[in-house]
C-alpha cells in the first residue's frame, strides 16, 4: 500500500512546490493590483490548498484502520479539497475573461447565469456531510465517490468551454504568447484529468494544473516588456494590447493623452536625469486619478490614461483637472519649473473606432498655431482624418486607388509640345479624391513611399513603351523622385532594373527633386545623380524659389533643368520688385547654363512676360490641368492636327 501511494504523494508535493514558486514569483514582481492579478493569485491559492490537503490525505491513507482523530482529519481534508477544487474552473473562466478584457460585470444577467453551475455544484459540496451526494466513507472508512461528482466535472467542463469561447472572441486582441499560454493550460489540465480518469492510482490532475498555472505566470502575468522601467507604469506595447482588447470587446472608454510640449527644453536645460524625474512626477500625479495599470508612458514626455466606462463629461472634467495641474510648478530638486502641456481627450464609442486612431492622437504633432491647452471633439478631427488617410494609403495599391495624371509642358512659343510631368492622384472608395499634399506625407510616415514611387515609374514606363509620346513629339516625361528613396543603398541599380525591364530609352525620363530636400546631403545625392545621369537619365530641380532657395544645391548637383515655382511668376505680376526677382532669377540660372521651366502659367499676359525673359519651357493651367492618361493621349494626339491646320491657314 505504501508503494502504491508513493507516486500520488510525489505529484501532490510537486504541485505544492510549484504553487509556492508561483506565489513567490508573483509577489516579487509586485504586480498584484490588477483584477487579473488577483484572480491569478486566487487560482494559485486554491491549487495550493488542494495540493496541501491531498498531501495530508496521502500521508493518512497508509493507515488501514485509522483512529478517530486521523479519520476526522481526513474527512476535513477531503471536504476542503472538494470545496476549493470546485471553484477552480469558474475562477479560470473569470481569469480568462479578465485577460481578454471582457466587460462581463456590466451585464448582470449574464454574470448571474454564468454563476449558476458553480453555485449548484458548490452547494452540493457544502451540504455533502449531510446529503453524501458527492462522496462518502463506507463502513470501513474507505473513500467512495457518488453520483453528484459527475455534475462537478460537467460544470468544470462547461467553464472550460466558456473560457475557450472567450478566447476565440478576443483572439485578434491577444498576443501569440498569451494565446499559447492559455490554450496550453487548457490542454495540460485536460491531459491531467484524462490520465487520472484512465489510471485512478496516478493522481496527476493537480500537478498538471500547477504546471499550467506556471506557464500562465511566465507568459501572461509576467510584465517584462510591458512596463516602463523608469516610471513603473505600462508602455506603448501594453497600450496597444489593451486598446485592441477594448475595441474587440466593445468596452466603452475615454482616452486622455498628456503631451508635455517643452520636454526637449527641460532636457537641454537640466539634463536627461531631470527629464526622467519629470516623467516620474507626472506618472505619480496621474496615479492619483487612475490605477497604475490604466496609465501608459508611450513616448518621452507623452502619457496616456484609459478611463473605462467613463462618460464624455467625466473625461472633460479630468482633462481640465490635469491641465490645471500643469499651471502649477513642478519640483526638481531645489528648483521649480513650469511645464507646458496639451491634454487630448477622445472616446469609444464616438470618435475612435480602432487602435490606430488612438495612436494618431497621441503621436501626431500638435497643429501649428494651436493655443488650446485641451483638445477634444472637433479639435481632433484632423487626427481622425489623418488616420483615415493612412488606412486609405495602406490599402491603396491593392485596391488600385492610385492613378497617374499627366500635365503637359511646352516650348516657349506655347504651341510645340515639350513633354509632361507625371503626377500621382488618389481615388479612395471611402474618402473620395485625395491630393498628394495630404497622402504623400502619410505615405512617407508609414514607409509606403518607396512602393508608391515604384508604381508611378512603372506606369510612366508602360506609357512610354506604347510609343505614343514619341509619335506626338514629346522629348521627356518628368517623374517626381523621393529623395528619401534615392538615398537608400542600391537605388541606382533599382531604377535601372525597372527601366531596363520595360525596355525604355533612359533619355526619355527626367527625374525631379525638390530643392528643400536636395540641400540635406549634397555629397551623397550628387553621387546618385551622377550615376543615373551616366546611365542616360536627366534631372530637374522642382519648385525652385518656394521658400528654400539654396544656391549650393544648384552648384553642387549636376542638374539639367531648373523649374521656377509659380509663386515667383505670380509675384512678378503684382509689383516691380517681384518682376526684378523673376528677371534676376532667370538671368542667374541662364548664366549657370541650365535650362529653365516656369510653372504656374495661367494667362496670356504671363506668357508674354516670360517670352520677353526668354525661358525654355512652360507649364500651367493655361495649357492644361493635370489629366488622366486617356484624356492626355487625346490632347497630345489632337494637337499636331491643330498646328497643321493653323499653318495651312497662314499660308
Amino acid at each position: 500500500m505504501t508503494e502504491l501511494n508513493q507516486l500520488p504523494v510525489s505529484f501532490h508535493i510537486s504541485a505544492l512546490i510549484v504553487c509556492i514558486m508561483c506565489l513567490v514569483f508573483t509577489c516579487i514582481q509586485q504586480r498584484t493590483d490588477k483584477p487579473q492579478n488577483k484572480l491569478y493569485l486566487a487560482l494559485v491559492l486554491v491549487l495550493f490548498c488542494n495540493a496541501g490537503s491531498s498531501v495530508m490525505n496521502d500521508l493518512i491513507l497508509p493507515s488501514v484502520h485509522p483512529d478517530a482523530q486521523t479519520f476526522l482529519l481526513r474527512r476535513i481534508m477531503e471536504y476542503l479539497y472538494f470545496t476549493l477544487h470546485t471553484a477552480l474552473s469558474p475562477l479560470f473562466f473569470w481569469y480568462v475573461s479578465s485577460v481578454c478584457s471582457a466587460p462581463l460585470r456590466k451585464r448582470p444577467l449574464v454574470c448571474t447565469a454564468l454563476m449558476i453551475p458553480f453555485t449548484v455544484t458548490e452547494l452540493m459540496v457544502l451540504t455533502n456531510p449531510v446529503s453524501r451526494w458527492v462522496y462518502y466513507f463506507d463502513a470501513d472508512r474507505q473513500f467512495q465517490r457518488n453520483w453528484a461528482e459527475i455534475f462537478i466535472y460537467i460544470a468544470a467542463a462547461l467553464y472550460m468551454v466558456f473560457a475557450f469561447m472567450m478566447l476565440l472572441h478576443a483572439w485578434s486582441a491577444l498576443t501569440k504568447k498569451r494565446k499559447s499560454a492559455l490554450l496550453c493550460f487548457l490542454g495540460v489540465v485536460l491531459l491531467g484529468v484524462g490520465l487520472q480518469m484512465l489510471f485512478p492510482s496516478v493522481r496527476v490532475e493537480l500537478f498538471a494544473e500547477a504546471i499550467g498555472l506556471t506557464g500562465i505566470m511566465l507568459a501572461v502575468e509576467s510584465e517584462d516588456g510591458l512596463t516602463d522601467p523608469d516610471t513603473g507604469v505600462y508602455n506603448r506595447r501594453a497600450l496597444r494590447m489593451d486598446l485592441k482588447s477594448a475595441f474587440v470587446n466593445t468596452h466603452p472608454f475615454q482616452l486622455i493623452g498628456v503631451r508635455i510640449t517643452d520636454a526637449d527644453r527641460l532636457a537641454k536645460m537640466m539634463g536627461t536625469e531631470n527629464t526622467d524625474m519629470m516623467e516620474e512626477q507626472v506618472t505619480e500625479y496621474l496615479k492619483t486619478l487612475a490605477p497604475r495599470y490604466h496609465i501608459y508612458s508611450i513616448n518621452p514626455g507623452t502619457f496616456a490614461v484609459i478611463f473605462y466606462d467613463a462618460t464624455e463629461k467625466q473625461a472633460a472634467s479630468l482633462a481640465r483637472l490635469i491641465s490645471s495641474r500643469f499651471e502649477e510648478p513642478w519640483h526638481f530638486g531645489d528648483r521649480e519649473i513650469l511645464l507646458s502641456c496639451v491634454v487630448m481627450s477622445a472616446g469609444m464609442p464616438g470618435q475612435m473606432s480602432h487602435a490606430s486612431q488612438a495612436f494618431f492622437m497621441l503621436d501626431s504633432p500638435i497643429p501649428t498655431g494651436n493655443d488650446k491647452k485641451i483638445l477634444s471633439g472637433s479639435d481632433l478631427d484632423y487626427l481622425l482624418r489623418r488616420s483615415a488617410v493612412e488606412s486609405a494609403v495602406t490599402r491603396g495599391l491593392e485596391e488600385h486607388s492610385f492613378e497617374v495624371y499627366y500635365q503637359p509642358t511646352y516650348h516657349m512659343d506655347g504651341s510645340r509640345l515639350h513633354g509632361a510631368e507625371a503626377l500621382l492622384r488618389m481615388h479612395d472608395k471611402e474618402l473620395g479624391f485625395l491630393y498628394p499634399d495630404e497622402f504623400i506625407p502619410v505615405a512617407e510616415h508609414i514607409g509606403m513611399i518607396d512602393a508608391i514611387d515604384d508604381f508611378v515609374l512603372e506606369e510612366v514606363c508602360r506609357f512610354i513603351k506604347t510609343g505614343i509620346p514619341v509619335q506626338c513629339g514629346m522629348d521627356c516625361i518628368n517623374v517626381n523622385l523621393s529623395v528619401l528613396q534615392c538615398m537608400k543603398p542600391g537605388f541606382v541599380e533599382h531604377i535601372n532594373e525597372i527601366v531596363e525591364r520595360n525596355g525604355i530609352d533612359k533619355h526619355f525620363l527626367n527625374f525631379e527633386i525638390t530643392e528643400s530636400v536636395a540641400a540635406d546631403d549634397y555629397e551623397l545625392l550628387s553621387g546618385v545623380i551622377a550615376d543615373l545621369k551616366q546611365e542616360g537619365f536627366r534631372f530637374s530641380m522642382d519648385d525652385y524659389g518656394m521658400g528654400y532657395s539654396n544656391m549650393h544645391a544648384i552648384l553642387s548637383l549636376n542638374l539639367d533643368v531648373i523649374k521656377i515655382d509659380k509663386s515667383i511668376l505670380w509675384g512678378a505680376e503684382q509689383n516691380q520688385l517681384g518682376y526684378i526677382i523673376l528677371e534676376n532669377t532667370i538671368r542667374m540660372i541662364r548664366q549657370m547654363q541650365r535650362e529653365i521651366l516656369v510653372e504656374g502659367v495661367e494667362t496670356s499676359r504671363q506668357l508674354e512676360l516670360l517670352g520677353r525673359l526668354h525661358v525654355d519651357y512652360l507649364q500651367g493651367f493655361y495649357f492644361s490641368r493635370p489629366i488622366p492618361l486617356p484624356e492626355f493621349i487625346r490632347l497630345i494626339q489632337e494637337q499636331p492636327k491643330e498646328e497643321a491646320q493653323s499653318d495651312g491657314n497662314t499660308q
